[in-house]
Formats: structure tokens, sequence, C-alpha cells
């Protein structure tokens, strides 16, 4: 099983860049997109389409934050939210199930400037540690794909010494990264790649970061420790243009 995560900065707006994840991204069996910024009333020709099963959670606030899973094989279960309403108001989340497999489309809030937002983010982190937990309680495997809004080491972003104070590499933030690993999940492309450098998923719109590759990897896939034997591939797309983000992927067997 394919699955590819990807922060598309706006579904309708990568439609109109022609760039449709389901279009452009080859093989791919499961689809977890964030920050997809769109409620269903808003995008009706792109909730189902043709050979795909969609599943959207949007966010109350038009033009915000919104997740979504798309896959090809209808999911045994689909679950949205994280039970809490202060992060599900956000649409931060969405889980789902394919027999033991669970796969879930996260979108990590930013912890802004100054840490302005740094407690609702790790609020949120603690809600996703509930929600795996209780899926691996009941015997699933977890797949956590989306983006953390967090570069966990040095090796994660271009410049780390000019950014040690600011959102997304903020000491707490990189602190809860080490908590999540310690609970049993695993970066896989990190295990697998534990030194190469210049591996980033998003570069800020500033300056020609991206064709210059300064960027950070936030994106991530982590796997509960029954699915690391089972992981044939992972991988980050920087050739797959119409975000700021650009896709990563882990297949399974």
């Amino acid at each position: 099983m394919r699955c590819t995560s990807w922060n598309v900065n706006g579904i309708r707006a990568v439609a109109r860049k022609n760039c449709l994840p389901w279009d452009i991204l080859p093989g791919v069996d499961v689809l977890c997109l964030q920050e997809t910024k769109a409620q269903p009333a808003q995008i009706p020709e792109l909730l189902q389409p043709d050979g795909w099963h969609g599943y959207w959670h949007s966010a109350e606030k038009p033009g915000y934050s919104s997740v979504a899973i798309v896959s090809r094989v209808k999911p045994d279960e689909v679950v949205e939210g994280t039970g809490d309403p202060q992060f599900d108001v956000e649409g931060r989340l969405i889980a789902a199930r394919f027999g033991t497999l669970v796969v879930l489309s996260a979108y990590f809030p930013n912890s802004q400037e100054l840490g302005k937002r740094i407690a609702y983010k790790l609020g949120f982190c603690e809600a996703i540690e509930r929600v795996c937990a209780a899926w691996r309680a009941k015997g699933h495997s977890v797949l956590l794909m989306g983006d953390y809004n967090i570069a966990h080491q040095p090796i994660d972003l271009a410049r780390p010494d000019d950014n040690e104070d600011n959102p997304g590499y903020l000491p707490a933030e990189r602190a809860w990264f080490d908590r999540w690993l310690s609970l049993g999940y695993h970066d896989v492309f990190r295990e697998r790649n534990p030194d190469l450098r210049d591996a980033y998923s998003w570069w800020t719109a500033r300056g020609g970061a991206r064709q210059r590759n300064i960027g950070w990897r936030i994106d991530y896939g982590t796997v509960t420790p029954d699915l690391v034997d089972r992981v044939t591939e992972t991988t980050i797309s920087p050739m797959i243009m119409g975000s700021d983000h650009c896709p990563v992927t882990v297949t399974l067997v």
C-alpha cells in the first residue's frame, strides 16, 4: 500500500494549477491531504474523484486548515477529529482504517511567532497521542502522516542556527517529537537516511528558497513498531510542484 501525504496549501489552488493529487501522483493507494482550506459545499466536484473514495474533515472557519483522506479502496472505518472540540473546529485530523492498519492525516498547528500558540500546539500533540494510543489498544497498527509543523533535528532544516527561536523549531516542539519517538513511533525516513542532508518538504515563498533548497523537513510518516519491517519505501518528492510543500510517501507491504 503506497500512502502519500501532501499539504496542498489549498485544494482549490492546486486544482487551478492542474496539480490535483490524484491526477499527478502515480501509483498512490491512499492520499493524506492537509490544509485543503475548503468545506465540502465549496468543492462538490472534488469530493469524490473518479475511482477514489474521499473523506473530508473541514474547519468551521471557511478557507482554513482542514484535512482529507482519499483512497482507492474504501476504508472499513473513517473517524473525523480528535474528540476534542477545541481542535476539531479547526479540522486537523482524520483517520481511515483498512483492516488492522489505521492511516491518519494530521495537520499540526503552527506555534506562531513568539510561541503565541505553543500551548495549543502541544495540546494537539497530546490529543494525537491519545488517539493513536486508543487505536493501538484495539490491536491496530498506526501510520501517522501529515504536516507536523516541526523540524525535529538540525539536519531537518537548512539553517538551524538561525531558527532556534522560530515556530516549528522551538525547544518544546522538538522535545515533543523526542517524546513521540520514545512512545515507540518510528520516523522511517530518517532512520533509513540518517545522514541525508538537504531533504526538505517545505520552503518559504520568500527569497527563492525553493530554487535554492533552503527548506525544512516538517512533513512525516511515522509508524508503530510492528510496521517498521513492512515499510519498503519512504521518499520525499521535491520535484512535485503546486504547493509550498511537497509530497512524502511511505509504502507498506
